[in-house]
């Protein structure tokens, strides 16, 4: 496989490749190249069966259910039909967020491929929570370790998607996770807050807490962090959740654009501590 890196900081495109005939060895480079780069764009995909998406993202890990769709039948247990037109109230990741951070194990790698894209726009952006956190000043990685911030469902599901809950009576999923959280696959700390989910941080004064998180939501979608996708019928991109913001731009009404997401679960959020790896190279440019 070709691998061809996007940007310095996040993402890398790959070609030569179907992930319909993976073997193990070609499996194994692939997710070395999701670990690498945190977002990877494969080009030039035949469309996916759903049971042919589920397998790819089963060699991942155990198939995430999103809570919207918990308790439900459905055909292919974790498949998302993504789907954005002219009659559309709100548009699915249309604003700055990791996947269903509120859970307890929040997804680790989220899998999309678009079947229909419009003509022009339709762009996702994708954000390094790594390089947001290595640009932080040594005293705000001092004032973050150890601190920790709710994740809740409730306003995105609830306010923004109007969501059904699955049982009338159980809330959306709320869990406290580390600000800054240790990646288990790379050791690397990276910043965990999202706008869609970050409710409020524990353990100090609240309005002290909503400036804090204003900052660091400010912070991890500065452009010199991210990497931009344009979209071509059946390209797969795969991104890891607990490194990663994304955005899907909605610019395209009132074409369509539609495709399926499948999610895998991931670990219960570990924190980093400073002093953790006293080898890990720290970049502290000061850029305006």
């Amino acid at each position: 496989m070709l691998i061809q890196p996007v940007t310095p900081v996040i993402g890398a495109e790959i070609r030569d490749v179907d992930v319909r005939a993976l073997t193990d060895a070609s499996f194994d480079d692939l997710f070395q190249a999701f670990v690498a780069h945190s977002v990877i764009f494969l080009r030039d995909q035949q469309a996916l069966t759903d049971d042919e998406h589920r397998a790819f993202a089963e060699r991942f890990g155990p198939i995430h259910v999103h809570p919207a769709a918990r308790g439900k039948p459905a055909p292919v247990p974790g498949a998302i039909k993504m789907r954005t037109h002219s009659e559309s109230r709100v548009a699915a990741g249309n604003r700055w967020h990791s996947d269903v951070s509120c859970d307890a194990q929040p997804p680790q790698a989220s899998i999309l491929q678009l079947h229909t894209i419009p003509a022009t726009g339709g762009d996702t952006l994708f954000s390094s929570l790594y390089a947001a956190y290595d640009t932080l000043s040594e005293r705000m990685k001092h004032y973050l370790d150890g601190l920790t911030a709710m994740h809740s469902g409730e306003e995105p599901f609830s306010g923004l998607f109007k969501f059904e809950r699955s049982n009338d009576n159980a809330p959306w999923p709320e869990h406290h996770h580390p600000i800054v959280r240790k990646h288990k696959d790379s050791g690397r700390p990276a910043l965990f807050v999202d706008r869609e989910f970050t409710s409020r941080v524990d353990d100090i004064p609240k309005e002290e807490g909503k400036a804090l998180l204003e900052f660091l939501f400010a912070h991890t979608e500065r452009v010199d962090f991210q990497c931009r996708f344009r979209w071509q019928p059946n390209d797969i991109a795969i991104w890891d959740n607990r490194c990663v913001l994304h955005h899907a731009i909605w610019d395209y009404w009132p074409a369509e654009r539609s495709g399926r997401r499948i999610s895998v679960v991931g670990e219960t959020p570990e924190p980093w501590w400073l002093g953790s790896n006293p080898h890990a190279v720290v970049n502290t440019r000061l850029t305006d």
